[in-house]
């Protein structure tokens, strides 16, 4: 069987597909093709990256600014070019997309229907830099393979057990009513994560309190317990929570009713301030890349030194919540760009749970090994570093529901 998955960032297109036979691999397997756009540095054309498990690859310019013609070409080379790793699209059974908001309409995956492609679209207006995109993939999916079953994999799901007085914001309660309520985000990351540490420990998954910590670009914590997230440090929108690489997280509401009535600032203003030019990048003034951060510090940069102080003040504060929820913990565990790969973040998290006996060791610590348990042998806490696969995991959800189709 073999599974197409497509998962859209805002200016970034990621694709892979995956080969299973008779049953799921305990680790996630290769992909047989890789590709990788990205229009960061140009809106008009996409850098485009293609490899495969023969290690063929393909790297070229598409001259678009239309992310629908990025993907057809992107598709084509499956089965045809220096690429092709099918003799057809027919080989493709099944394809799965990353999206990024599902609303409290979609609480597991879903086979995608015009009904579930009208509610993408809606819920656009609580995602719009993600979900308008989602459903350009699946509409250019539908455009080159035809009838091929699509399944909607959705970021916010495994956050729908969160305990209601988590969801619920503290306003009128017509909020909630109106669909303003926490969603949480990095769903398919955090529940990848929570079965992989599970795997890692050799432990039943119901039976362990994880905060998983997804530090990148975006952050966020959740707790999860018996499997399932119950609060999560994003909300009805990805601003929430932790300080990011450019989003500020949490901040005073006042603020910026402060900013509208006396300084003139118009919502969108206010909007590309909080996602754009806030959190590391705000405050360092230089950039919203930790290892940038990190090589100003040594430089001397005070601003650079405060970003990572307040980085970390508020990593701690919100894990010190993840923890009261869930009346302790059993794994901390770090995964994303900085979670993954940033040993000075690590350390100085858990420099703060010493009250936990919670113990890192410092010599693994600081070689970064991925899915690997860095805890010192008598720590009262297991914490590891996990590599996130959200690709894989949107691909076992596909064939989950294909599993689940079968026998009906």
């Amino acid at each position: 069987m073999k599974i197409l998955v497509l998962n859209a960032g805002s200016s970034s297109q990621k694709s892979r597909l995956y080969e299973i036979t008779n049953s799921l691999p305990d680790l996630p397997p290769t992909p047989i093709w890789q590709a990788d756009a990205d229009w960061t540095k140009n809106k008009v054309t996409a850098e485009l990256k293609i490899t495969t498990a023969h290690n063929q690859t393909l790297e070229e310019e598409v001259a678009a600014d239309s992310r629908p013609i990025v993907i057809e070409h992107m598709l084509k080379t499956l089965w045809s070019g220096p690429t092709q790793v099918i003799p057809s699209a027919a080989e493709i059974s099944i394809v799965g997309h990353r999206v990024v908001h599902g609303g409290n309409e979609y609480r597991e995956s879903v086979r995608i229907t015009p009904q579930v492609k009208e509610a993408i679209q809606r819920l656009s207006s609580f995602a719009p830099l993600h979900n308008s995109v989602n459903l350009e993939g699946i509409e250019a999916v539908e455009r080159v393979l035809g009838n091929v079953p699509q399944i909607a994999v959705f970021d916010t799901a495994f956050h729908s057990h969160i305990l209601q007085e988590s969801a619920v914001y503290p306003g009128p309660y017509e909020w909630f009513e109106q669909g303003i309520r926490r969603y949480g985000f990095h769903g398919i990351s955090h529940q990848y994560c929570a079965h992989r540490t599970a795997q890692i420990l050799g432990r039943d998954l119901a039976s362990l309190r994880i905060i998983n910590c997804h530090l990148g670009n975006g952050c966020s914590l959740a707790a999860i317990q018996h499997g399932y997230s119950i609060d999560t440090t994003m909300g009805f929108t990805p601003l929430e929570g932790l300080m990011m690489g450019s989003r500020s997280g949490s901040v005073d509401p006042s603020i910026l009713i402060y900013l509208q009535r006396e300084k003139g600032y118009s919502a969108d203003t206010l909007d590309k301030i909080l996602n754009k030019e806030s959190g590391l990048k705000g405050i360092s003034g230089i950039s919203s890349d930790m290892r940038t951060i990190h090589k100003a510090i040594v430089e001397g940069n005070k601003r650079a030194q405060l970003a990572l102080d307040i980085y970390i003040y508020r990593l701690r504060f919100f894990i010190g919540a993840m923890l009261a929820i869930l009346g302790g913990v059993d794994v901390l565990t770090f995964t994303g760009g900085i979670g993954e790969h940033d040993a000075v973040v690590r350390a100085r998290a858990c420099e703060a749970l010493a009250f936990l006996n919670l113990k890192l060791d410092p010599e693994k610590n600081a070689a970064s090994p991925a899915d690997t348990d860095i805890a010192t042998p008598d720590s009262a806490v297991r914490i590891l570093i996990v590599h996130t696969e959200e690709d894989w995991e949107i691909a076992k959800e596909c064939w989950q529901w294909n599993n689940d189709r079968s026998r009906r």
